[in-house]
This record gives C-alpha cells, sequence and structure tokens, in this order.
C-alpha cells in the first residue's frame, strides 16, 4: 500500500474522485476544499512568514536540503502518484527531479551588489507567494515555483491542478516533515480557489505555469492585489533543420524533444520546419522512431510514451489531427486513438505536407503529434517560426554549428536550444517572450524574480 497516498487522499464520502490516467480506476480522493480553507491558508502563511524569513539564508537552505534528501527517499511512493494522477512512466524520475530541483535553490548564491559611493542592492523577502501549478509535471514544477521562493524568505500556498492534486498534496505533507508550520500549504480546490487566490489582498507575488489564457486572466485579477508575476505560459515551439543536417545523427534527440512525457510538456518542440534537401529522410526517421516506441501504462517501466492526461486534452489532439487530414495533409503514422491500450491513448502521429494555417500547426497539441513542414528558404523559415503570438523556445539542427547558432540569434524564443530541444538546468533562467509570459525561473534571476529588492546607503 502506499502509504504517501493514503496519508493525503481524504475520506471518499467527502472528497473528490482522482482517477488513474491509464485505466481511469479511482486511485484517491482530493480533499474538496473553499475559498474559506484558502484564506486560513494565506493567514497561516502571513504568520509564519517572518520567522521563516528571520531564519536567515543558510537555515532555509539547511532545511530545504532535508526536505530533499526526504523527497528522494520516497521517490517510489511518490513518483507512484505521479504516475496513476499524471500518466508518465518516469514518475520517480520526476520526484527525484524535484529533489534535485530544490538542492538547486538551496545552493544558489545570491550577494548585495555592491554599487558604489556607500550603496548596495540588497535582496528582501516578499512576504506570501501563491503558487497556480500545471497536470502535466505537477510535483516538478511546484518545486519551480517554491523552491526560490523559500529560499528567499517567502512562504507559499500552492494550489495545484485540479486533475492532478494527490501528488502536490504528498510533497507538501514530505516539505512539512521538515519546515515550520504555515511556511507551505497546499489547498486543493476548484477554479473558485485559483481565482481568489491570485486577487488575495494578502498575496505579494503570483507564479504561474499553464495557458495563456488562463495566465490573461490572472493578469486580471492581480490588478486587485497588484502582486508581481512571473509568468511561464502556453508554447507553439519551433524547430529549424538546416540543409546539410546528418538526420539519423540527430534524429532520436529530435523524436523525444516532440514527444517527451507524450508531447505534454510546454516547451516541447511543436512544429518542425524541414529543409527540401533532407525533408523526407526525417519524416521518415521520425515515423520509425513513432513506430517503434514503447506505448502503454507508466506503472509498465518497458514503456515509453503513456496516454493523454485527461479526456478535454485527447479530445484537442484527436481534432487537431482530423482537421490536418480532412485538409488533405500525411498522417504519415498513427493519427489514431489506440482504444485496446485505454480510453485516453492516442498513437504517436507524425503529420507531413501540411500548411502553417492548419490547426494543427497554428495551435498548441500538448500530445504525441509532431507536424512536420517542408521549407526551401532558410530566411523564410526562420519567419514562419515566428510567425505566432508564443515565444517560449525553438530549436535550430544541423551540422555546421555556426550557422545554426546565426539561426538561433533570428529566433523570438525566450530559449533556443541548438541540436538538442527542451532541456533545463536549475543554474540557467529560463522564461517566455511574447504571448509565452514574462519573468525568469532558475539560478540567480529566480531568486531575484522572489525578492523585492532594497538599496542600503552608507
Amino acid at each position: 500500500m502506499n502509504a504517501l497516498l493514503t496519508t493525503v487522499s481524504a475520506d471518499p464520502a467527502l472528497g473528490r474522485p482522482i482517477l488513474d490516467a491509464a485505466t481511469r480506476e479511482v486511485v484517491g480522493h482530493a480533499p474538496v476544499q473553499t475559498v474559506a480553507d484558502l484564506d486560513a491558508a494565506i493567514a497561516a502563511a502571513s504568520a509564519a512568514q517572518p520567522a521563516w524569513a528571520a531564519l536567515g539564508h543558510a537555515e532555509r537552505a539547511r532545511l530545504m536540503r532535508l526536505a530533499a534528501d526526504d523527497i528522494d527517499a520516497h521517490a517510489d511512493e511518490l513518483g507512484e502518484i505521479i504516475t496513476h494522477e499524471q500518466g508518465k512512466v518516469a514518475g520517480a524520475g520526476e520526484a527525484h527531479g524535484a529533489a534535485h530541483w530544490l538542492r538547486g535553490a538551496a545552493d544558489t548564491v545570491l550577494e548585495p551588489q555592491q554599487l558604489g559611493a556607500g550603496a548596495e542592492l540588497h535582496y528582501v523577502p516578499l512576504g506570501v507567494v501563491a503558487s497556480i501549478g500545471p497536470w502535466n509535471f505537477p510535483v516538478m514544477i511546484a518545486v519551480w515555483h517554491l523552491a526560490p521562493a523559500l529560499r528567499m524568505g517567502n512562504t507559499v500556498v500552492i494550489k495545484p491542478s485540479e486533475n492532478t492534486p494527490l501528488s502536490v498534496l504528498a510533497l507538501v505533507e514530505i516539505l512539512n516533515r521538515h519546515l515550520p508550520a504555515g511556511v507551505v500549504t497546499a489547498v486543493s480546490g476548484d477554479r473558485e480557489v485559483g481565482a481568489a487566490l491570485a486577487s488575495h489582498p494578502d498575496i505579494a507575488k503570483i507564479v504561474f505555469t499553464g495557458s495563456t489564457a488562463t495566465g490573461r486572466r490572472i493578469v486580471e485579477s492581480s490588478a486587485a492585489n497588484l502582486a508581481r508575476l512571473t509568468l511561464e505560459l502556453g508554447g507553439n515551439d519551433a524547430g529549424i533543420v538546416l540543409p546539410g543536417t546528418d538526420v539519423e545523427a540527430v534524429a532520436d534527440t529530435l523524436f523525444w524533444g516532440a514527444f517527451m512525457n507524450t508531447g505534454q510538456v510546454c516547451a516541447a518542440l511543436k512544429r518542425l520546419y524541414v529543409h527540401d534537401s533532407v525533408y523526407e529522410e526525417t519524416v521518415a526517421a521520425l515515423a520509425a522512431r513513432a513506430e517503434a516506441a514503447p506505448i502503454g501504462s507508466g506503472h509498465d517501466k518497458s514503456n515509453r510514451l503513456g496516454p493523454v492526461q485527461n479526456p478535454a486534452q485527447f479530445d484537442i489532439v484527436a481534432r487537431l489531427v482530423d482537421d490536418a487530414r480532412d485538409r488533405g495533409a500525411r498522417i504519415v503514422t498513427g493519427g489514431e486513438p489506440a482504444p485496446e491500450l485505454g480510453p485516453l491513448f492516442y498513437r504517436p502521429t507524425i503529420v507531413a505536407d501540411v500548411d502553417d494555417d492548419a490547426a494543427v500547426v497554428a495551435e498548441e497539441q500538448f500530445g504525441p503529434v509532431l507536424p512536420v513542414i517542408r521549407y526551401s528558404d532558410v530566411d523564410d523559415a526562420i519567419r514562419r517560426a515566428n510567425g505566432t503570438e508564443q515565444g517560449l523556445g525553438a530549436s535550430v539542427w544541423g551540422a555546421d554549428a555556426d550557422a545554426a547558432a546565426a539561426v538561433a540569434e533570428r529566433l523570438d524564443a525566450g530559449t533556443v536550444w541548438i541540436n538538442q530541444h527542451g532541456g533545463v538546468d536549475p543554474s540557467i533562467p529560463f522564461g517566455g517572450t511574447k504571448a509565452s509570459g514574462y519573468g525568469l525561473e532558475f539560478g540567480v534571476e529566480g531568486l531575484k524574480a522572489m525578492a523585492a529588492t532594497k538599496v542600503i546607503r552608507r
């Protein structure tokens, strides 16, 4: 029996059932909390914040490292909950990654900046930070939000996704074995709770990862409290494969840049522009890997691709592929559900001979689908890659490093990878441009985003 799941799961008579993403069986019950519960959590966080800040950086970092060790020790239990709720194979891997990120924030150094003339720029806590997280990496992204906030002396109230609350509640259960009461609280509620959190007068900072549409609503809500914002919103990441690329040398990395976590990654590769000279070779290489990728329940560790997490997202994936087919695009492989595996499995799909105005290119799929678009002129490919309101990530693929770097400089994205896609690091800042959000996470810049500035002049 999973002791963590038992601890955080509510009484079935009082809680909301949470389903296994692969089997759709009930695995637990999430507490149904209210705005009144949220108010109590924020009041507790406000009361705990001065003492937490007063502990100092070294002591806060020590407690964070202890919590990270405990997450590692319970990674299998926590990972099992992640796999149940989210569907991914690497649930324990996400748990270990969260521990790594927690240590990364604890170990990052941010010293006062010497300005000259006896002046110093200090970074001081903001107060109570609100974290509103997504369902694709529920534990990892919760830690991305809370780790720098805690490191800088803030307290945190987390509102997990309604689709994946139990794993976040389990994470907070582990954290609270090591942190003072009130420093981190999770409130499992509906959209009304999320809206109240974003507009609450005692919230100093909001960190949100999710859709651009929801991000816009959070901006509107935050006008009431003038909370500072870090928004990591939708991405429709483009990749450009240059002429002369050794396709076989990059095909594995290219494929998994699009299909990691079954394509349910904000910064996954969503549109691939390929030069005429290597187009058919690239399409064939990607299709071969899609056909060979093991797909099935995340509880079977021999699989690499799991289900789409929820019915609404499954319907989006199916609609985009059906629209491409109706437009005359070539469905090279996949293009249909896999009902024998479960109700939310969709076969990994490569779509070729598709235009930019097709919905599968213009919209973010957030699922196991990759459209591959032909181009003949690099300048045109750059223009088309930039022709979206989003700018989270992008990538360039080619044998000539200098040529790839020159293209990377012209792409409108917060991060541009060369011969890779989607990799992040706790020491390297990450954030989007345009409608993909604003503000930086990770590293020193991530710590600064969780602090107010104060100049002290002597």
